[in-house]
């Protein structure tokens, strides 16, 4: 398999949106609205194109994955930083399990990075994420703005201590709780 990642184009708005929806359709912790969720992200502040990124399959030029990196803010009574949430990752699932999702956050990391983010933060399986550099968000004194079991809600250092002075409550922007 060829897979070749780039970022999202406007005309790969619809495809992306049907990977997302397949890609939840069965999964146990779904509310089956994440498509809906990056239609909303797209069309608010919080969205930055080049931190929305698509995996090609490129034997037959098909979109079979998307990963999606969006502003947060990390508040407390003293501070307001600015962070990035990793929300979702989509693979189709006849494509799962083969790498795919692995190369769309090493990439998105990458470019979050090369933007000048200094940290990201994901709410997902600790097993997973650790793979990749995500820690428990409460190491930091990171927390969500709602009930979680803490090892699943994780953030992850983009430079070398740019979460020491940081800590606070999660801020995801109101797109993430409307609905559609």
């Amino acid at each position: 398999m060829n897979i070749i990642i780039r970022q999202e184009q406007v005309k790969d708005y619809k495809l992306t949106e049907k990977v997302v929806k397949c890609a939840f359709a069965n999964a146990e912790h779904s509310d089956g609205n994440e498509h809906n969720l990056v239609s909303r992200i797209r069309n608010s502040d919080a969205f930055i194109p080049e931190l929305s990124l698509v995996a090609i399959d490129n034997d037959n030029s098909r979109v079979i994955g998307h990963i999606l990196l969006s502003k947060i803010k990390i508040v407390n009574d003293n501070q307001v930083v600015e962070s990035l949430a990793l929300a979702p990752v989509s693979v189709l699932p006849e494509f799962q399990n083969q790498g795919v999702g692995k190369l769309l956050i090493r990439k998105a990391l990458k470019k979050a990075k090369e933007l000048r983010f200094n940290s990201v933060v994901v709410l997902g399986y600790p097993e997973y994420y650790s793979k990749f550099g995500f820690k428990k968000a409460s190491t930091w004194g990171i927390k969500s703005p709602f009930e979680v079991p803490d090892e699943a809600f994780m953030a992850m250092e983009l430079g070398e201590n740019t979460l020491d002075k940081v800590s606070g409550v999660v801020e995801y922007p109101n797109v993430f709780f409307e609905k559609m």
